[in-house]
């Protein structure tokens, strides 16, 4: 029984994360693929290692500041005030796994 809870507890676990995982690619294509898939207004290209370093080097915190408030052309939030705060720090991170 103990061993069944273990597995039980360990596939709800995994399921979670992989709905958090596929709620982060929902988000990058509804509020920030418009412009991190083709570089418009200088965004950088999610993936592309050498324009996000710098970007990355700087670190989450900021990089999370800048998504939520806007920065240069980007919109707060990607022009999606819906989003919460926590969904943008999420779609930050997995756009950051994305391009390291």
């Amino acid at each position: 029984m103990k061993k069944l809870a273990s597995v039980s507890i360990a596939t709800v676990a995994l399921m979670s994360m992989m709905s958090s995982a596929q709620a982060d690619i929902k988000t990058y294509r509804t509020a920030c693929q418009a412009c991190h898939m083709t570089g418009a207004a200088n965004a950088p290209k999610l993936g592309d290692k050498a324009a996000w370093a710098p970007r990355i080097a700087q670190g989450m915190d900021t990089l999370v500041m800048h998504a939520t408030k806007g920065f240069k052309a980007m919109p707060p939030k990607g022009g999606r005030m819906n989003l919460t705060d926590d969904q943008i720090k999420s779609t930050v991170a997995y756009m950051v796994d994305e391009s390291k």
